[in-house]
């Protein structure tokens, strides 16, 4: 019996010839990140027991970009404990606010992580690498300790389930988020509880690595251990000029087992709107032009959804037009680079000029944090990954969750859009995340 690309990753970091669901391994990881939040917890973890050194320090990586720049003293103490240690031990892998950004966007986006490896993260959406063909999981701040000291950490196995993507949508406005927003409404919020997603079909061979990363992302919230991409002609083109490090690629094998295999036409798929207070409650956005909601702010952010493609996208929708009155508008880009290059391109200007406040590599609003919480009875329409009750603010707001392009429309008219309504298609055709 033969491997899935999530089997084939653990049994290679745990020098294994073959793994089967269920089995208990300890594999070695390519990369260990923690964020301000996690690693602060971390250090405390570390500093009681008088732990002093790493398995290796070149794979240790310690990202600020939940509440960075401090929000408050109390953020400011989380970020000090943070710089203290990072400086202590000289990390050479540390990202500052203002020269990092978000985790989820940085590593991939700058070649740190790379097809083939084992990524363990301190935060739930590490399992975006998989975008990149990696196994990548989400671990709690006592495992990071455990994994920066050792270099390995223990983990069970997952089953596989296979997922299809037939076709190549229609619509130009389609893209990764709305793809991932209809797998969950399909699967529902625990459909793939501590399952690995691997993604095939010619829908995913057309879509970008963005878009994949996308995808990869919001894994968790299907409840997924993992989500994983293959390692294609796309992921190669990706890396190229970006990895930083040799890399394999895993496929896999013809005679892999999965525990279930989901087939999904893709073709006729519009842009999909999450209303609250789950990722999984999917509308299509014609469905929700009908209910005329009406958003007083729109986010463009977060790790989901402010890559350097996805503020493209935005910004070539919103450009020359500006907020609806009462609308309020913020944009930050996921890292320094990716604001650096939306900088050079113009986009930040068109961002500025339509009404949106933008800053720069954090979290902000996504989970509740600073720069665009809303308050009781407001609506967001967010890029973001959930929209649960008080995730973003006032337990009494609302969050919806959509693609930067139903987020750009829906900032010009006030009310969700299709994009369709406020671009012609020739502009969605030259932006599109789906290539033939």
């Amino acid at each position: 019996m033969g491997m899935t690309r999530s089997e084939h990753i653990l049994a290679r970091s745990s020098g294994k010839a073959r793994v089967a669901p269920g089995d208990m391994v300890v594999g070695k990881a390519d990369v260990i990140m923690g964020n301000d939040i996690t690693t602060s917890l971390t250090v405390r973890i570390l500093d009681a027991n008088g732990i002093t050194q790493f398995a290796d320090p070149d794979k240790v990586f310690i990202v600020m970009s939940h509440f960075v720049p401090a929000k408050d003293i109390a953020s400011a103490a989380m970020a000090k404990t943070c710089r203290d240690f990072a400086r202590q031990y000289n990390i050479k892998h540390y990202f500052e606010a203002g020269q990092g950004g978000i985790e989820h966007a940085l590593l991939p986006d700058e070649g740190y992580v790379v097809p083939g490896d084992l990524v363990l993260g301190a935060d739930s959406h590490s399992c975006t690498y998989g975008g990149v063909n990696t196994f990548a999981t989400g671990i709690g701040s006592t495992d990071l300790a455990a994994a920066w000291t050792t270099g390995e950490l223990w983990l069970r196995v997952p089953e596989t389930i296979k997922i299809v993507f037939n076709g190549v949508p229609k619509s130009p406005w389609v893209s990764g988020k709305d793809v991932v927003l209809f797998l969950i409404s399909q699967l529902g919020d625990d459909g793939a509880l501590y399952q690995a997603q691997e993604f095939h079909g010619e829908g995913t061979q057309h879509l970008s690595v963005e878009g994949r990363l996308t995808i990869a992302n919001m894994a968790i919230e299907g409840g997924a251990k993992n989500s994983i991409f293959p390692c294609d002609d796309k992921t190669l083109a990706y890396e190229a000029g970006r990895a930083k490090r040799d890399f394999q690629g895993v496929e896999a094998d013809a005679d892999a087992a999965y525990a279930a295999v989901h087939e999904f036409d893709i073709s006729n798929l519009e842009p999909q709107v999450a209303f609250p207070h789950l990722p999984s409650n999917c509308k299509s956005v014609s469905q929700a032009m009908q209910e005329k909601v009406a958003i007083d702010q729109v986010f463009i952010g977060s790790c989901t959804n402010a890559k350097l493609e996805d503020l493209r996208i935005a910004a070539k929708i919103l450009d020359g037009h500006q907020l609806a009155k009462w609308t309020r508008g913020v944009v930050i880009p996921a890292s320094h680079n990716i604001y650096m290059q939306a900088l050079d391109e113009g986009l930040i200007s068109i961002f500025a000029k339509a009404g949106f406040a933008v800053a720069e590599g954090t979290c902000g609003p996504c989970l509740g944090g600073y720069m665009g919480v809303i308050g009781a009875g407001e609506r967001m329409l967010s890029t973001s990954n959930r929209n649960f009750k008080g995730r973003t603010g006032d337990v009494r707001g609302e969050t919806y969750l959509a693609s930067p392009a139903v987020a750009a429309a829906s900032a010009i008219t006030g009310f969700i859009t299709d994009p369709g309504e406020v671009a012609p298609a020739d502009t969605a055709a030259a932006l599109t995340q789906f290539t033939e």
